[in-house]
């Protein structure tokens, strides 16, 4: 396919006079980045804005891969499928319903459609510090109580990897005549196991974009849109050729073709990672102050989540004297292990079919070791990582402009408008929205997050000290 295409395309000798400017040079070239590889949309190559070639087969191949009836190629990560998506299935000013620990490329998609967001919060689970699934019966209520409502969001699995019942809130979507998009980025290996939850649109999602860089042998930016409903197959071309490169990436490309082939072709990848997994959630029960969430453990189904991907390794070390950050330092100073993301008080730790027996025994074997130098609290330390309730919102965030921006600073900022949004990245969930009221638990979230180390950024600062906002009265 794509691939084998470049490959042979390579060999033929073909001089290019024509883009990119390092014309695949080895006398100039280093050799470390693969310019040799790096095409554009030369004879023969195909147009990704308009495929019907090379690239349209492998978009059917993806498409068969996944179960689906279209695959969009997306070669700027999972955004570009969010951002088209939603423009492709709302009109401007539409009211929508949405999960409030959506990622924030879904509220950039909000703000650029004038969109009103009616969101839906999950619960707090109190032992990882971490949301819970979406309730089906809490997006009937909000159907229900706002009428007109096109578009459902939902993310699932998240960040943590905590599903939702896709199928179920397809069904609640559809008796109200609302479609239902899921952002599913980080399950793009759901279908490869049926030790893995069920991939969204083969149970009921209108739409779903994958990230195939995230979980799966792929190079970073690469991602599918996936859909079954025809209905909207033009508006998502369109708006693909809005929010995407005209110049994409053959190198990208052609990772996703290979990607999708190598997992086609190779069922004992997915049957030893399984077995690996098995064979860490063992090794971890052995733990006796920090705690792990992952395959085998049998307390996970007094947790408040529907399901979850086995895939993802959360570390909690709410129980210990050390904090998440101090536990990731840790794995990354004493046994050379980067983990994914640490929190206030856990760490996630992301994995892979590429990650061998040995790297999960490496993980396993630190963990214990510094378990048996943590120190059991007597009592675990209040959880303060995201909201137990929704700021106030005065205005949608695309009126954000019709206020006198001032940057203030945040412990001045109460009950103010905030004119930005403010999140801890990753994984990017803003804790307050342009157009919310300031409060009290906001000023507090964001305290506590950077005195514990983590990163929190605002639309214009890395550690937002101060913030832009308005008056309410401070209309332009």
């Amino acid at each position: 396919m794509l691939y084998d295409k470049i490959k042979d395309y390579l060999k033929s000798g073909i001089y290019p006079f024509h883009m990119p400017g390092h014309k695949r040079s080895k006398a100039v070239l280093d050799g470390v980045l693969p310019y040799e590889a790096d095409l554009t949309e030369i004879n023969g190559f195909d147009n990704l804005q308009n495929p019907e070639g090379c690239i349209k087969e492998v978009e059917k191949k993806a498409a068969q891969t996944y179960g689906v009836g279209n695959a969009f190629l997306l070669v700027n990560g999972a955004t570009g499928g969010i951002l088209s998506t939603v423009r492709s299935m709302t009109n401007y000013g539409d009211t929508i319903i949405m999960a409030r620990n959506c990622h924030k490329s879904v509220y950039n998609a909000v703000e650029l459609c004038g969109l009103n967001a009616v969101y839906a919060l999950p619960d707090v689970d109190s032992e990882f510090g971490i949301f819970a699934s979406i309730s089906p019966k809490q997006i009937e209520k909000l159907l229900y109580e706002n009428n007109n409502v096109k578009l459902v969001i939902i993310t699932s699995p998240t960040y943590e990897g905590i599903v939702s019942d896709v199928k179920s809130i397809s069904e609640i979507c559809h008796k109200f005549s609302a479609k239902l998009f899921v952002d599913e980025a980080h399950g793009a290996h759901f279908p490869f196991s049926d030790k893995f939850p069920c991939e969204a649109v083969k149970i009921g999602a209108d739409a779903a974009v994958v990230s195939l860089h995230k979980t799966l042998p792929s190079l970073t930016q690469t991602a599918l849109l996936l859909t079954n409903d025809n209905s909207i197959a033009d508006r998502l071309k369109s708006n693909l050729s809005v929010f995407q490169t005209s110049s994409p990436s053959y190198i990208l490309m052609s990772s996703i073709d290979r990607c999708i082939d190598l997992i086609n072709s190779n069922n004992i990848l997915f049957n030893e990672y399984i077995s690996n997994l098995k064979i860490f959630s063992e090794k971890c029960k052995s733990l006796s102050k920090l705690n792990v969430m992952c395959c085998g453990n049998d307390s996970l189904s007094n947790h408040r989540f529907y399901d979850f991907d086995i895939g993802k390794i959360i570390v909690s070390s709410v129980n210990t004297n050390i904090t998440g950050k101090e536990l990731a330092n840790i794995l990354r100073d004493k046994y050379k292990i980067e983990i994914e993301m640490a929190y206030t008080d856990y760490i996630i730790a992301m994995t892979s079919v590429c990650d061998t027996k040995d790297s999960f025994i490496l993980l396993s074997e630190a963990l214990l070791e510094i378990d048996k130098t943590c120190i059991r609290l007597e009592k675990n330390r209040k959880n303060l990582n995201y909201l137990y309730q929704l700021p106030e919102r005065k205005v949608k965030s695309s009126e954000k402009y019709k206020f006198k921006s001032r940057k203030i600073s945040v412990n001045n900022s109460l009950n103010m408008v905030s004119l930005e949004y403010v999140w801890a990245y990753p994984p990017g969930i803003p804790l307050i929205v342009p157009g919310e009221i300031i409060n009290k638990n906001t000023i507090m979230q964001i305290k506590n997050l950077t005195q514990s180390g983590i990163n929190v950024h605002s639309t214009y600062n890395k550690l937002p000290n101060e913030i832009y906002a308005a008056d309410l009265i401070d209309k332009i």
